[in-house]
């Protein structure tokens, strides 16, 4: 979507109007329905699950969707209310932060696509799934067979027959399972990896659009007037056009600062700082105990020190002979202890 700095100018030629244009990367639209996306009724059990997760993750997109839709439509009928004010100052700033909206309805559309992209990753958990069910069923369903076997016909031939196919499935639904792990740990992280970096690109960039359109809300002059004074005089336009192309040049300019190694240092930093953590746990043994008697003169300065921090009334004197006192009163209870 390209918009230039007057959303009203995607309707009708304006005059004079600077052709500077937000940068935006344009997705195709999603896919619509088709026949193998109205299946699925009826999943194998191993699938059911991660099926029902996907169909709800559609339906949070969709609301992506629909909520970037509605930002574009409210950035339009400001913009409209903003014209038909005869305010030249309300007219040009409600029409610029109608393009800051639009920008944000796209950056939420950009956001839905990614999720969508997400999900197709999913997908492949899904189907991994759905193909190693067959071999877990065909495995249980020998040896079922074997169990009811041996307890009618012990002595039965068949027995040996069986006995080599249930090896035979063991061994190609171990292969399988293995196969669902591998893809399993891989897919999952490559799909919320995807999502998660989507969410962080859609934050600063609305971060970003969100501090342009304060400083063009601050262009707006909103002192009072008396009854019967003119209309305080618009002069900022340059200003607010200027502030348009800086969000451009910031959006343009955007890279993402988040990696896997910085992600890796983040959780190494939450872990350290756990409350539970070895670490932790061994810093706090490492500290003190403020209730042994041998200490008491020294926390009894402590609490002066801080308290005089606090701007209490404490002068030097007081604090030496009341900590010499907590002192002597700590001495005391040692002696009464040791007796």
């Amino acid at each position: 979507m390209n918009r230039a700095l007057s959303i009203r100018s995607n309707n009708r030629s304006s005059g004079g109007g600077s052709s500077t244009n937000f940068s935006s990367h344009h997705h195709g639209s999603r896919r619509g329905f088709s026949l193998s996306s109205l299946r699925g009724t009826i999943q194998p059990e191993l699938s059911k699950k991660l099926y029902r997760l996907i169909k709800s993750e559609n339906n949070l997109i969709s609301a992506h969707e629909t909520a970037a839709k509605e930002r574009l439509s409210i950035a339009q009928q400001l913009s409209e209310w903003g014209e038909q004010t005869s305010d030249e100052g309300i007219s040009d700033i409600s029409d610029k932060v109608g393009v800051i909206l639009s920008e944000l309805g796209e950056q939420e559309d950009n956001y839905a696509h990614a999720l969508d992209e997400s999900r197709g990753t999913l997908k492949t958990i899904r189907n991994t799934e759905k193909s190693v069910q067959p071999s877990r069923d065909g495995k249980n369903k020998i040896a079922d067979e074997i169990a009811k076997l041996k307890s009618k016909e012990p002595e039965s031939t068949r027995l040996v027959v069986l006995e080599q196919e249930l090896v035979r499935a063991e061994a190609e639904n171990l292969v399988a399972e293995a196969q669902l792990t591998n893809i399993t740990r891989q897919k999952l992280k490559e799909a919320y990896s995807a999502e998660f970096l989507a969410t962080i690109e859609r934050a600063e960039k609305q971060i970003i659009l969100a501090r342009h359109g304060l400083r063009l809300l601050n262009l707006l002059d909103d002192t009072p007037i008396v009854p019967g004074d003119s209309q305080i005089p618009y002069t900022q336009g340059h200003q607010a056009r200027q502030i348009l192309n800086n969000a451009e040049d910031d959006l343009r300019d955007w890279r993402p600062t988040t990696t896997a190694a910085a992600l890796d240092e983040d959780a190494k930093y939450v872990t350290s700082n756990s409350p539970t953590s070895p670490t932790t746990v061994q810093q706090h043994a490492q500290q003190p105990q403020p209730s042994q008697p041998r200490n008491a003169a020294s926390v009894t300065d402590q609490q002066l020190n801080e308290k005089e921090v606090d701007g209490a009334s404490l002068t030097g004197t007081e604090t030496n002979t009341t900590g010499n006192e907590s002192a002597v009163g700590a001495n005391q209870e040692v002696q009464t202890t040791a007796v």
